[in-house]
């Protein structure tokens, strides 16, 4: 919702735009974390004295409070302090930073990366080093925000085709070749579906345009080697040239990166404001990125567990006629519709002791409010069972109650 046009500058304005947020249920409020059971068992603590099992998060591999990610993290900070003090090309550049951003290269399979502190920042930095005026950026109707404002901040042109539509990205393109770039994500953020990436890549590479993969839900879980829809696809660094990637899901980590061939990742190392004008990510978080980065490539068996949980949730909540979408990642969306309901619903799951976060408009589009449940290999069988009985339960009530 967007604030009155001739708002002024007062409390009480302020005041009026964020009552109409409560009117129509788009408030979002904050859930304070107090602290976590023991690692891996997915249970965090919130105010109040509640233990809820997570759904939640986007820790997929269940490494986020892996000891030996806390383990590298505390002997990095004792070492190098905890923070970096300045930017990378000033004197913030350390040691783990350097090591990190090589073995993310070895990772993706690609000459150079750099590192980010945020994946916002990342596709901020790539599509503002890409685009500009005069030219013009394809984005998919559901691509995250970062990739938007990256857009609109370019000064570029920007035009959204219908979701995971290839076809519709040709048209766009073919008319007016000239100075483009496609951006998608590679698994969607709310509806945990994938871009046609091996369609999209013959669509850019015949119109020259660069194509930007944001892979920050596919990286780390999707492909034989976790290396992400890429992968999957068996697509190349020449047919994706750009490749955006993010620490703080699967690697259960912070922070983000860039991975292409040389010559763009030191163009956008010398060119993207988000890069030059912000403090390194601290080396103790690079240090914990590392360990994780190595844990997922040793431990194969989360991956398999976690397509193993999440085969048995969509079985189960096929039984139970769930309203679920079709997504075959961790990211599983039960579409309720409207506000209220899926409020409602996720107020009857706390009480459940299951935590599943209600994701309203802006965040997705208006009539398409929903749980999103998110999963881990951290969680167990009987976790997931218990899931899908309340969601059976909880979802049948908020829709009575407050139909769409």
């Amino acid at each position: 919702m967007q604030p009155p046009a001739t708002m002024k500058r007062s409390a009480r304005a302020l005041e009026e735009a964020l009552g109409q947020l409560d009117s129509g249920l788009l408030r979002r409020r904050r859930t304070t974390v107090e602290g976590f059971a023991q690692p891996g068992n997915r249970l965090l603590a919130l105010a109040g004295g509640r233990t809820l099992v997570d759904f939640s998060s986007n820790d997929y591999l269940g490494l986020a409070r892996h000891p030996a990610l806390a383990a590298a993290m505390g002997g990095c900070a004792r070492e190098a302090g905890a923070g970096s003090a300045a930017s990378h090309l000033v004197t913030g550049h350390g040691a783990e930073h350097a090591r990190l951003e090589e073995e993310l290269a070895a990772f993706t399979r690609r000459e150079r990366a750099l590192l980010f502190s945020t994946g916002y920042m990342a596709n901020l930095a790539v599509l503002g080093a890409l685009a500009g005026r005069g030219e013009r950026v394809l984005l998919d109707r559901l691509s995250h925000a970062s990739l938007i404002d990256g857009a609109l901040l370019s000064g570029a042109t920007l035009r959204r085709y219908a979701h995971a539509d290839a076809a519709a990205a040709e048209r766009l393109l073919a008319e007016d070749p000239a100075g483009v770039l496609l951006a998608t994500d590679g698994v969607f953020s709310m509806d945990g579906d994938r871009a046609p990436l091996a369609a999209l890549a013959r669509v850019a590479r015949a119109g020259e345009a660069w194509l930007v993969v944001d892979d920050a839900h596919g990286l780390g879980v999707v492909g034989a080697g976790g290396r992400g829809t890429l992968e999957e696809c068996g697509l190349t660094s020449e047919e994706v040239p750009v490749l955006v990637g993010t620490l703080g899901k699967a690697f259960g980590s912070f922070g983000a990166f860039v991975a292409g061939d040389a010559a763009l990742i030191e163009f956008v190392m010398q060119k993207a404001r988000s890069y030059i004008y912000t403090t390194a990510l601290p080396q103790p978080v690079a240090a914990a990125s590392r360990a994780a980065l190595a844990l997922a490539q040793a431990e194969p068996w989360r991956r398999t567990r976690l397509a193993a949980l999440i085969g048995r949730f969509r079985s189960l909540a096929a039984g139970a006629r769930l309203p679920l979408a079709d997504s075959t990642t961790p990211i599983q969306p039960l579409i309720l519709g409207s506000e209220a309901a899926v409020l409602m619903a996720q107020r009857l799951l706390a009480e459940a002791g299951l935590w599943v976060v209600a994701i309203r408009p802006p965040t997705v589009p208006r009539g398409s409010a929903r749980l999103r449940v998110s999963l881990s290999a951290a969680h167990t069988e009987e976790q997931i069972d218990r899931l899908v009985e309340a969601l059976e339960r909880c979802c049948a009530r908020a829709r009575q109650a407050s139909p769409a």
